[in-house]
């Protein structure tokens, strides 16, 4: 998952899921084979009663099977799987049951801790429900009750897609997950990200961490990995903006004894005041409250009047020498270590302000 993009200006376009894509061409293969007539477009209906309509790429149909594929549009949401070809290839089958089995470009679970059982196909739970739902409707609208359906969800270039996601640090190999709650993408959604989190503390208690590196993206867990070359890949989490909601999702996991926490300075600055939501789409950093930090930290005024003069929170380093002994940065991750450990009172804290450079000043240290 590589750092988060800014949000655009203007209203946003929502999409829809892969789990709604997927149900889209299950229901349609499904149709497809059993009235032996090719399918075009077809409407399926939403967790939340919504009917929206997609239109088919292909429809492959034969007396046994048929495989339809849609492509995905996440509408102005940033997410690696927008324009993905989404495809589900059905037969019958004379157990009854509906089984969902793995396709090319759809992972599989490895390590306990998902929703799914270790060995299937990275089906979360509303999409097997959905297509189970519409696999039925049609069953019963042409009096074959007593077949069960064999699904085989595929994506192209699935494999590609998913090395740009944490698919493998959650033990998902092979492919992409097919995901969703209510089947449509809300643009810049927090809670596809907050569930990515969840998700990744709940398959590192799984798989029984005790100590987690919770940092905001890719750059700054680049620099961390050096500091901890022994932590296996899933003890590593993503928080993005969402430091309050990752922090909360570990206090309920008493298995966690130890949270190591790296931080931009950009981000630093606003969770110093208390801001948990880091995004500066919503918060912008306070310059007068940094102005205040560094007064009661003993700086002259000559100093403290150019932080106001300050775009960017990354320029204080123009000013504060980034060193572990440097008063400014002693203060900074105080207040950020009291607004952290407030929400994880039984566990152990350790944080790490990391420069544009990749150094590090640890806090608690001897300075502390």
């Amino acid at each position: 998952m590589s750092e988060l993009q800014p949000i655009p200006d203007g209203p946003l376009k929502t999409g829809f899921t892969t789990g709604a894509c997927a149900t889209a061409c299950t229901k349609a293969a499904l149709l497809a084979l059993i009235t032996q007539q090719k399918v075009t477009a077809v409407q399926i209906i939403l967790p939340g009663g919504q009917e929206p309509s997609f239109e088919l790429i292909s429809c492959d149909l034969n007396l046994l099977s048929c495989a339809c594929t849609t492509r995905k549009d996440a509408g102005d949401d940033p997410d690696v799987t927008h324009g993905a070809i989404i495809g589900a290839a059905v037969s019958l089958n004379h157990s009854g049951k509906i089984t969902f089995l793995q396709g090319r470009g759809v992972g599989k679970v490895t390590l306990p801790g998902l929703e799914i059982s270790v060995g299937e196909p990275a089906i979360n739970p509303v999409p097997r429900q959905m297509m189970q739902n519409a696999c039925k409707k049609l069953l019963s609208e042409y009096q074959l009750e007593h077949q069960g359906v064999d699904i085989e969800i595929f994506v192209e270039d699935g494999e590609l897609i998913a090395k740009r996601t944490l698919n493998e640090r959650l033990g998902i190999t092979g492919g992409i997950s097919i995901l969703g709650t209510t089947g449509i993408v809300t643009p810049f959604s927090a809670s596809s990200y907050i569930a990515s989190i969840t998700q990744g503390i709940d398959v590192a208690v799984a798989n029984a961490a005790q100590e987690l590196v919770i940092n905001s993206g890719a750059r700054s867990e680049k620099s961390l990995k050096l500091l901890f070359p022994d932590l296996p890949e899933f003890a590593f989490i993503h928080y993005g903006n969402w430091i309050g909601e990752t922090l909360e999702k570990i206090a309920q996991s008493p298995a966690i004894k130890k949270v190591n926490l790296g931080i931009m300075l950009g981000k630093s600055v606003k969770l110093a005041e208390g801001m948990l939501d880091t995004h500066s789409g919503k918060n912008t950093w306070n310059k007068e409250f940094v102005w205040q930090m560094a007064k009661d930290a003993g700086y002259p005024e000559e100093q403290l009047n150019k932080i106001l003069s300050f775009n960017m929170a990354g320029r204080l380093t123009e000013l504060f020498s980034f060193a572990s002994a440097e008063p400014f940065y002693q203060a900074l991750l105080k207040a950020c270590y009291e607004n952290c450990s407030a929400l994880i009172p039984s566990t152990e804290l350790v944080l790490f302000l990391i420069s544009r450079e990749g150094n590090y000043i640890q806090y608690p240290n001897e300075f502390s």
